[in-house]
């Protein structure tokens, strides 16, 4: 049963794309044109171009094994790499390249590992900079309990969908006597993201829509939030709609996360919301992720650290990289195989013969990467 419902929160990226369609038939064309083709790519087993970030630290050691589990399943995808530089881009203001960027738009698809950006430095934030260039409005994390995997909680099956673009991630601060840090919502990216959440429900069969915020102190900001929340809650009477507190919400999620279905927020909430949902089943190393732009862009990753201490080392957990690369992979319509890995990855982890240090195992990262493949 929770490997189903893995699989139903893993589901089709393709009918998540289509949430930033409903008012936007240019988005809805080339969508269209996206699905279309990569339907006929499958049918054919042609390759797929899709971009990869191997990123750093652990990266390019779990970026490895996705690519051996993808060459044991035959997915017909042709990997376009591109590294973190070593000096800034003057055209993107950060160590990424504007090649790089450019690969992500012409494929529309990518992979991406963890990426550190030095913390005090000045440098704009490697994930900042995919955000706002790629236009990745919508991040969308499933955290369930994985079949075989023993936590504190047995059935957890929610979605966090975070607004990505804006709030207090829009990195406007600047300092006169004192330090101040701008938070910026707006009512065009607030219904978008809300529209998304709303409609990721209806196509997933998920029956409640909570809203987090936090308007009974910042009445303007996140009260606009809600407002837009309540607009499109309107257009979906099917769907359950409540407003949650971001600090009741955070003692509901430990007391009882199953009284939680999709649960759609402004950026900083989503980044401390989805982390601590990860924790519910066993931490940012088992928990996928895939951030989703205007026009059909579907960027996943693994959103755990660079874990620098281990790199190098063959003790990396490649599991988030691997489900988010499954993700990726229904997006692309490619089910079978989406569904193949998936299989093959829960039954690694339920078995619990081949685990890593984080998972209470003793297994390398190549030890637990041939254990999938031979599932396979």
């Amino acid at each position: 049963m929770a490997s189903q419902l893995l699989r139903l929160a893993l589901g089709s990226r393709s009918s998540q794309t289509l949430s930033s369609t409903a008012t936007n038939p240019v988005t809805a064309r080339n969508y269209s044109l996206l699905a279309s083709a990569a339907r006929a790519f499958s049918s054919a087993t042609a390759p797929i171009k899709a971009t990869l970030f191997p990123g750093d630290g652990i990266g390019p050691e779990i970026a490895e094994s996705v690519k051996q589990v993808f060459k044991v399943a035959e997915v017909p995808i042709e990997w376009e790499e591109h590294y973190v530089g070593t000096e800034i881009d003057p055209r993107t203001q950060s160590f990424l390249t504007w090649e790089s960027l450019e690969s992500v738009r012409r494929n529309k698809v990518g992979l991406k590992g963890p990426m550190a950006t030095p913390i005090g430095k000045g440098h704009r934030s490697l994930n900042l900079t995919l955000r706002k260039e790629l236009n990745l409005y919508a991040n969308v994390r499933p955290c369930n309990s994985l079949p075989g995997y023993k936590t504190r909680y047995d059935d957890v099956n929610l979605i966090t969908i975070r607004e990505n673009m804006e709030g207090e991630y829009c990195g406007l601060e600047h300092q006169v006597s004192v330090v101040e840090s701008l938070k910026i919502i707006t009512r065009q990216a607030s219904l978008r993201v809300a529209e998304y959440a709303f409609h990721y429900a209806k196509t997933h069969g998920q029956e409640k829509v909570s809203a987090i915020h936090k308007a009974n102190i910042m009445q303007k900001t996140d009260g606009l939030f809600l407002k837009c929340c309540r607009e499109v809650a309107e257009k979906y009477r099917e769907i359950i709609y409540e407003e949650v507190v971001i600090d009741n919400c955070c003692m509901l999620l430990v007391k009882n996360p199953a009284c939680f279905d999709v649960l759609v927020m402004p950026n900083l909430y989503g980044d401390i919301i989805s982390d601590l949902c990860a924790g519910l089943v066993g931490g940012l190393d088992l928990t996928p992720s895939c951030n989703i732009g205007e026009g059909g862009i579907c960027l996943a990753e693994a959103v755990h650290g660079s874990a620098p201490d281990i790199a190098g080392k063959n003790l990396a957990n490649p599991t988030a990289l691997m489900l988010s690369a499954v993700s990726m992979l229904r997006h692309l319509e490619l089910n079978d195989r989406a569904d193949k890995i998936q299989d093959a990855i829960l039954n690694t982890i339920a078995e619990g013969k081949y685990r890593t240090a984080d998972l209470g195992g003793t297994s390398s990262t190549t030890d637990f990467t041939k254990a999938i493949c031979d599932h396979l």
